[in-house]
Parts: C-alpha cells; sequence; structure tokens
C-alpha cells in the first residue's frame, strides 16, 4: 500500500486545483475568441459573456475567502483584475464595447501565470 505524506497530497490538490482553473481559463478564452469572430452580439458572444462572467465572479468568491491561502496583495490585484473583466462584460452586453481582445489578453496573462 502507498503512504503519501500530508505535504505530497496538499501539492498534488494545489497541481489539481491550478490545472482546473488554467482549463477554465481556456474555455473562456476560446469562447471569447469564436464571439470576436463571429459576430459582436451573437448568440457566441452571449454565451461566451455568460461563461466568462460565470468564472470571474467564481475568482472573486474564492479570492474572498478567508481559507484562500494567497498573499493578500495578491488577492486584492486579482480581484480588481476581476472587476475589470466583469466590467467589460457588462459593456459588451450593453453593447457599449467590443473588447473582446482586451478580455482575451489579460485572461490570457493571468492563465499563463497559474504554472
Amino acid at each position: 500500500m502507498y503512504q503519501f505524506s500530508y505535504a505530497e497530497i496538499m501539492q498534488d490538490d494545489v497541481a489539481d486545483a491550478k490545472e482546473r482553473e488554467r482549463q477554465v481559463l481556456d474555455r473562456s478564452i476560446s469562447l471569447l475568441a469564436i464571439a470576436r469572430d463571429k459576430g459582436k452580439y451573437s448568440r457566441e458572444a452571449i454565451e461566451a459573456l455568460f461563461y466568462t462572467r460565470r468564472v470571474w465572479t467564481g475568482f472573486i468568491e474564492d479570492l474572498k475567502s478567508p481559507e484562500n491561502q494567497l498573499e493578500v496583495e495578491l488577492r486584492a490585484n486579482l480581484i480588481s483584475i476581476a472587476i475589470w473583466i466583469l466590467k467589460e462584460c457588462e459593456k459588451i452586453r450593453r453593447r457599449q464595447s467590443t473588447n473582446y481582445q482586451g478580455i482575451i489578453d489579460v485572461t490570457t496573462i493571468i492563465r499563463d501565470g497559474l504554472k
């Protein structure tokens, strides 16, 4: 029978969580790219915006949690980024913007930082 140390199990959990976060951000990026290319206010845009809003709202909730182990300053910075993304999504939804690429670029930077 295998025995793992607590530290090994926790490291695996963190690695699994980061991988899930990367996958979620990859999907958001893909949906936003399709929306950008398909049509600014298409059905694909609605799907991309809805999904992206859910992702970043979930991240905010996690970052606000006292159990979150990231440094306070990093958490605050990520929440600020999330709020910006949510505001950009709302501008697109209201047809005041078509800044899909800006959201894609910022999300890509965050995703690439999850290593």
